[in-house]
């Protein structure tokens, strides 16, 4: 692993790491779910297990957790700016999502958490590398639909950010997103992209 925060995957290459936060709408990670099973996409979903979908996708989601095609990673348990918490809170905010991630998943989320908003300093860094989440994953480029927006805007952000060695955030909230599978697909295939996991990315490289 590099130090520090990860923002892009590391080297030349051809890699993209598309990375799924929240999942405040469960038909959204639903059509991820079954996107990954019709393409073979691989994602890494930043988990916020307050949110039902998690657990209502359980059955589906889980072989390709167990497979490797998805990752699951920490995103905290109800998605707070974590520089305003004390570092009891920030834990408390991390194991919890550890805990359901293990209950449910048989993973931890271990080493990569993504923090609210990208917010973090020094105090959630290391509390969180307590609870063994090391890495603090933000990213390059964003889809920019952790709200409302257009399927065409949607488009216009992946064509800008799916570029090689991209580190990418997309959100599993709204529906546009479902509805452009093909065309995101097609940028991805038309570049010659590979999408990956972070864990295809960094355990290979040990």
């Amino acid at each position: 692993m590099p130090p520090g925060t990860l923002t892009a995957l590391p080297g030349s290459g051809t890699n993209l790491a598309l990375t799924v936060d929240d999942g405040t709408d469960p038909a959204v990670v639903g059509a991820y779910i079954q996107f990954a099973r019709d393409t073979g996409a691989r994602f890494t979903f930043f988990v916020t297990a307050v949110y039902d979908a998690w657990t209502v996708h359980r059955d589906a989601l889980r072989p390709l957790v167990d497979s490797g095609q998805i990752q699951l990673a920490n995103h905290t348990w109800d998605h707070p700016d974590l520089t305003k918490l004390s570092a009891s809170r920030v834990a408390d905010q991390l194991r919890r999502t550890r805990d359901f991630l293990t209950n449910h998943y048989g993973v931890d989320g271990t080493p990569y958490f993504r923090p609210p908003y990208g917010f973090h300093n020094a105090a959630v860094d290391a509390a969180a590398a307590d609870l063994g989440y090391t890495v603090p994953t933000l990213w390059y480029g964003s889809l920019s639909d952790s709200t409302l927006i257009t399927e065409d805007y949607l488009l216009e952000c992946a064509r800008k950010y799916f570029t090689p060695q991209a580190l990418v955030i997309g959100h599993a909230n709204h529906p546009p997103v479902t509805h452009v599978y093909p065309q995101l697909a097609d940028v991805i295939r038309q570049r010659g992209l590979s999408m990956v996991t972070l864990d295809d990315v960094f355990t290979r490289a040990h």
